[in-house]
């Protein structure tokens, strides 16, 4: 099993690279506990997505400190990998989104894989259950998400983006990406749309489990995105968007999986002093070793 982890983002909230920002006890790296949950419940295969300025120190870090069974991939997300025979004029620097990220790793995955963000902590039952899932999964045509309760996941230090998800009972329906959302007055607001959600919605905080056929989907979108003039500058492509474009296509559906663990994240410099607590006492009370990697 394949765990894929999103590692190219600029931090411009954060105010530095948070993915390499050292927040375990012993200097780790938020990724390198997901990294260790996955590991735990039998992935093999590590693949990080990341700048061409970051692969080098990345592959050198990752590769002293993993287990000698594990396979690791560090591919860098290049804004000039694009679908064969496309021809765009643009003198774009941001890159194209997560779902080009992923779309990166097309050439090194060849099984079913997990999708996360290296800048979240999504907790231990997340990788049971997503593990549990592939192993367990029959249908080629059946993807997965891990879903958290939308109250655990905000921030006291500003605004976040979450994707809410309509439920019905196990299958996701659809997912709707709202960029501001914030506490206010024991209320959470979508403040772009003035909505007043409920604190037990379900979204999505890009834990993702899929095939190799999502490759493929991806490239079309892609193609399909390029020969749109005004999305050359500046728009993206979101991993959300393709999933929810291929369930409305009758070409996939979604289970959604309870998280059964509780979610942090870095958005903002301010929610360093929470993770480096929550880190510290995770490790104090032996849920990992001391240090990390042995």
């Amino acid at each position: 099993m394949t765990l894929l982890l999103m590692a190219a983002g600029s931090g411009s909230r954060y105010g530095k690279l948070k993915q390499f920002d050292e927040l375990g006890p012993n200097d780790e790296f938020l990724m390198e506990f997901s990294i260790f949950d996955a590991i735990s419940f039998g992935f093999d295969h590590i693949v990080v997505i990341t700048k061409l300025a970051n692969k080098a120190f990345l592959q050198d870090y990752l590769a002293q400190r993993l287990p000698g069974h594990i396979k690791l991939d560090v591919l860098v997300q290049d804004i000039n990998d694009i679908p064969p025979g496309v021809n765009i004029d643009t003198k774009r620097e941001k890159p194209w989104g997560t779902a080009h990220a992923v779309w990166t790793a097309r050439e090194v995955i060849d099984s079913d894989f997990v999708i996360i963000n290296a800048d979240d902590y999504y907790g231990q039952n997340a990788f049971a259950g997503a593990s549990n899932f592939i192993k367990t999964n029959s249908s080629n045509s059946t993807y997965a998400i891990v879903g958290y309760s939308l109250k655990s996941t905000l921030s006291e230090h500003g605004s976040v983006s979450r994707g809410a998800c309509e439920v019905d009972g196990q299958k996701l329906i659809s997912i709707e990406e709202l960029t501001k959302i914030e506490a206010n007055n024991d209320e959470i607001i979508d403040a772009d749309s003035g909505r007043t959600l409920a604190p037990e919605t379900t979204v999505s905080m890009n834990f993702w489990i899929c095939n190799t056929s999502i490759f493929d989907y991806i490239e079309t979108y892609f193609r399909k995105f390029l020969q749109i003039p005004e999305n050359l500058e500046k728009s993206e492509i979101y991993l959300p968007f393709v999933a929810q474009e291929m369930m409305s296509n009758g070409l996939i559906d979604i289970n959604v999986i309870p998280s059964n663990s509780n979610w942090f994240g870095v958005t903002y410099f301010d929610d360093k002093e929470e993770a480096v607590n929550t880190l510290a006492q995770l490790t104090k009370d032996g849920k990992y070793p001391n240090p990390l990697w042995k």
